[in-house]
């Protein structure tokens, strides 16, 4: 237990605070730069500031989830999706970067609320119930990501490329958690989960 404590202090460590060091290339990389005006480059800076707050939580509720699982195997899965979102954090930081703008100052407030989540979820309601927040949670991300595919400029393919890699990437996730056996959280969760997602996206947005 000591053991997985420590990791988990260092994923919130390295999460928050440390260079993000993604494990595949940037979808974007190899995208020719387009010229961006100042609304366009504001728009998709707060855009990819709420993905970066995103890829954040996502750290923080699967280290949650696995510090709190019984299976050995689930807790290797659990593993995988989080190094797959690393990657997302690492591309989220880097557009960030590029259109001269920043993470939100309320990181660590998102982070510890989504290690709660993750960690209760897997604690009180066993594997299954914590496999059906993970389904629901990427649920509810990819049809996020879908709305900043509309919200985006134009131009602004670099984001776009992103965005359109991360979804792809929470679709798998969440089949991964069904097919080992999440369970359907009730209605009335999962309208929790999206007034929570809706005030965390809300306040990223500017802060």
């Amino acid at each position: 237990m000591i053991n997985a404590l420590i990791l988990a202090v260092d994923s919130a460590l390295r999460t928050l605070w440390a260079e993000p060091r993604p494990s595949r290339p940037n979808p974007a990389a190899s995208l020719a730069a387009l010229e961006l005006n100042d609304a366009e480059q504001r728009q998709a800076g707060a855009l990819m500031r709420i993905n970066h707050v995103g890829e954040v939580c996502a750290q923080a509720l699967y280290t949650g989830q696995a510090l709190a699982c019984q299976s050995p195997a689930l807790r290797a899965q659990l593993a995988e999706a989080s190094r797959e979102e690393t990657d997302h954090l690492a591309w989220t930081k880097q557009r960030l970067d590029e259109l001269n703008d920043r993470p939100s100052l309320l990181n660590p407030l998102w982070y510890a609320g989504a290690f709660a989540i993750g960690f209760a979820a897997g604690k009180i309601g066993g594997d299954k119930v914590s496999l059906g927040f993970v389904v629901e949670t990427e649920r509810q991300v990819e049809a996020h990501l879908q709305s900043h595919m509309d919200l985006l400029p134009v131009a602004d393919s670099a984001s776009r490329a992103i965005v359109s890699a991360m979804k792809a990437d929470e679709i798998a996730h969440a089949q991964m958690a069904m097919k080992a056996g999440a369970v359907e959280l009730p209605a009335p969760v999962k309208a929790l989960m999206q007034a929570a997602a809706k005030v965390m996206t809300t306040v990223a947005h500017r802060v």
